[in-house]
C-alpha cells in the first residue's frame, strides 16, 4: 500500500500551482547563470594541442570545423581502460541527437579522450554512435584543463579538480566501493581509472584565435545528463540506491 499523500485533483492543483511558482523562479534563476558564464572572462590559448580524429590530426581551431563556438565533452577513457566510463556513455547516449542541431547553430560539440583514436572509434561503433570523438593522448590538453592527472600527482595528493585541492569521492580511501566497480567495467583499477574525470569545456574561435571560455566538473554535468533531467520528473525522482545504470547494451533485454 501506497505510503505517499493521496489527494483530490483540486488538492494537487493548489500544489502544482505552488510548485509552478516554484519552478518559474528556477528557470529564470538558471537564465542569470547562463548570462553569468557567457559573461566570464575569456583565457586566451596559446599552446597548442594536437587530436587524433577519425580524419587525421588536427589542431584544437580545427575541431571547429568551421563555427566559432567549440563545446568539448571530456569523455573518461584513459589509455589503458578496455571501455568507456559507463557514466560517460549514459551521457554520450545522448549526443547522436542534438550534434546536428548545434552544428547548425555555430557550435560543435565533441567528445575527448585520452585513449588512442582506435580504441575511442571501436567503443563508437559498439555504442553505435557517430557524434566526433577525438584522442589527446599525444598532448597535454586533459591534464592543462584539470580533467586527467598523472601517477606522481595521485601519489603525491597533488590533484586539483572540480576548483579545489582533492576532497572528491574518487580521491577517497578507501577506495568507495562504485570506483571499483566503475574500474572493473573499464577493464582497470581504480587508481588508473581515477587519474580521467568528467567535465566539459567551451571554447571560442575569434579572428584566428582560440579563447577557453568556461568549464565545468563533477555533478556540473548534470545539466547535460539527459536521463536524469527525465528522472528528476518521474514519480520517483532518481530514485537511487546504488550503481544502477550500465551501458546501453549491457541491460536484460525488454
Amino acid at each position: 500500500m501506497t505510503t505517499h499523500t493521496i489527494g483530490t485533483r483540486e488538492q494537487w492543483l493548489t500544489a502544482r500551482l505552488e510548485l509552478l511558482r516554484a519552478e518559474k523562479e528556477f528557470t529564470r534563476r538558471g537564465d542569470e547563470l547562463a548570462r553569468q558564464r557567457q559573461e566570464l572572462p575569456w583565457v586566451r590559448v596559446d599552446k597548442t594541442y594536437r587530436f587524433e580524429t577519425d580524419e587525421g590530426n588536427t589542431s584544437l581551431a580545427g575541431l571547429f570545423r568551421g563555427r566559432s563556438q567549440l563545446l568539448v565533452y571530456h569523455f573518461m577513457f584513459g589509455p589503458d581502460y578496455t571501455a568507456g566510463c559507463p557514466s560517460c556513455s549514459m551521457i554520450a547516449d545522448g549526443f547522436n541527437g542534438f550534434v546536428a542541431h548545434l552544428a547548425n547553430h555555430d557550435v560543435m560539440l565533441w567528445a575527448v579522450s585520452r585513449a588512442p583514436i582506435q580504441k575511442l572509434q571501436a567503443y563508437k561503433r559498439r555504442m553505435g554512435w557517430t557524434f566526433p570523438w577525438a584522442s589527446s593522448g599525444s598532448s597535454d590538453f586533459n591534464f592543462d584543463f584539470n580533467i586527467s592527472f598523472t601517477e606522481e600527482q595521485q601519489r603525491n595528493g597533488d590533484i586539483e579538480y572540480n576548483y579545489a585541492r582533492r576532497g572528491h569521492a574518487m580521491d577517497a580511501s578507501p577506495v568507495p566501493e562504485p570506483v571499483a566497480q566503475f574500474a572493473a567495467t573499464c577493464g582497470t583499477d581504480a587508481a588508473t581509472y581515477s587519474r580521467d574525470r568528467p567535465g566539459m569545456s567551451a571554447f571560442v574561435l575569434e579572428d584566428g584565435i582560440v579563447y577557453h571560455t568556461y568549464s565545468t566538473y563533477a555533478r556540473g554535468v548534470d545539466g547535460i545528463w539527459g536521463a536524469y533531467q527525465w528522472l528528476d520528473r518521474a514519480p520517483k525522482g532518481r530514485n537511487e540506491t546504488g550503481i544502477w545504470w550500465r551501458r546501453h547494451d549491457e541491460y536484460d533485454k525488454v
